[in-house]
Parts: structure tokens; C-alpha cells; sequence
């Protein structure tokens, strides 16, 4: 089993990765695989609702959104990374994973995602639920702590010395291992993914 975790911090090695890196060695002490995806430094393009990925089955833009659909492709569990500005999450974050679910939705749908953001202060709760929206439209389930899954300093040095943040990144490891085991032992026992419904799609104005 494998969890891909996704840093959309236009930083490689700042504080949400090592938010990351917490999670990501709790996976391996439990014998979960992990990869840490950087999203990179570079602008990354926004949707622009042109639908040509239903017929491609990726983005028409490519670049590191059809990177990170591959990546899931073959991951069983996803955790999320952002900083926080202006109290929402990363600009790159937010380009990034709408493009990736509209294009690739497949390839994250039915399975286990979470949330983390990074602040110096404030905007920490904002961010992290625009990041859950993603899992609530695509069937997926969300894992979570015993906080919620952020963490507070302006260098990766005043993270570590976030205890409780620390701590939170430590439990969402374990109960995403757990998760993924549950999973794993229904598959083994025969219990089937839910068939979706997707008949109806209705607007608000007629």
C-alpha cells in the first residue's frame, strides 16, 4: 500500500513539508510505502473549463497536473499539503487540484484523503476545509486526527516545535495505516466498493 503525499508549498523543504515528512515517517513505521510529490516552484495553470480531459482523460495543459493524476493512479491514500495565504490555501495547491479532479477524478475517487495546512498564525481552518471540498465530491473517505490537521511556525524549526501540531501529523499517519488496513481486509473478505449513482445532475435554475 502506498500513500502519496502532495506538497503545494512553493517551498521544497519548508514547513508544510515538514509537516509531511511527520506524517510520511509514521506511514513507514506502520510498513506504509510513501512518496512526497512536490508540486514545484513554477506558476501552475487554473482550469479553464474548456472539458477537452473528457476526451483525453487528462488535463489539455501538460504539466505537473498530469503528473500528480498518474502518480494516483497507482496510490492508495492521498495527504494534501498547503501553506496558508490570505487565509486559503496556496494559489498552486488550489490550480493544481482542481484541474487534477476535474481531469483525473478517477484516479482519487473511493479512496482515502487528508488535509494539512501550514500557518505563522491565522487562516489555518479556512484552508483546510477548501482542501476537504475536494474529498467530499469525489467519494472520498476523509481521515483525520485528533486536531485538525494543521500545524503553526514560519520556519520548518518553529514547526517541529509545534508539539500538539507534531502529534496531530503522528495520529493522521496512524489512522490513515489503519484505514488503508480496513480496507485492505474487506477487499480480502469480499466486501465490494459501493456502486455510485450518477443518473441525475440537476442545476439550480431551469
Amino acid at each position: 500500500m502506498k500513500v502519496l503525499l502532495v506538497n503545494g508549498s512553493p517551498r521544497a523543504a519548508g514547513c508544510t513539508n515538514t509537516a509531511l515528512e511527520e506524517v510520511a515517517k509514521t506511514l513507514g513505521e506502520a510498513g506504509i510505502e510513501t512518496e512526497i510529490f512536490w508540486l514545484g516552484a513554477k506558476p501552475v495553470q487554473d482550469c479553464v473549463a474548456c472539458g477537452k480531459c473528457r476526451e483525453l482523460k487528462k488535463c489539455v495543459f501538460d504539466d505537473v497536473v498530469n503528473t500528480l493524476i498518474e502518480k494516483a493512479k497507482t496510490a492508495d491514500g492521498f495527504v494534501f499539503g498547503s501553506p496558508v495565504y490570505y487565509a486559503h490555501p496556496s494559489g498552486r495547491v488550489q490550480s493544481a487540484l482542481d484541474r487534477a479532479f476535474y481531469a483525473g477524478k478517477y484516479a482519487f475517487a473511493g479512496k482515502p484523503g487528508a488535509a494539512i495546512v501550514s500557518a505563522r498564525r491565522g487562516g489555518t481552518a479556512a484552508s483546510f476545509d477548501v482542501i476537504n471540498k475536494y474529498f467530499g465530491i469525489s467519494s472520498m473517505p476523509v481521515v483525520s486526527s485528533t486536531y485538525w490537521n494543521m500545524v503553526y511556525g514560519n520556519t520548518p524549526d518553529e514547526v517541529r516545535r509545534d508539539e500538539e501540531g507534531m502529534q496531530t501529523m503522528r495520529n493522521l499517519g496512524r489512522n490513515m495505516a489503519y484505514l488503508l488496513r480496513c480496507i485492505e481486509a474487506g477487499k480480502a473478505a469480499g466486501i465490494e466498493s459501493p456502486v455510485q449513482e450518477g443518473a441525475f445532475k440537476t442545476n439550480f435554475i431551469r
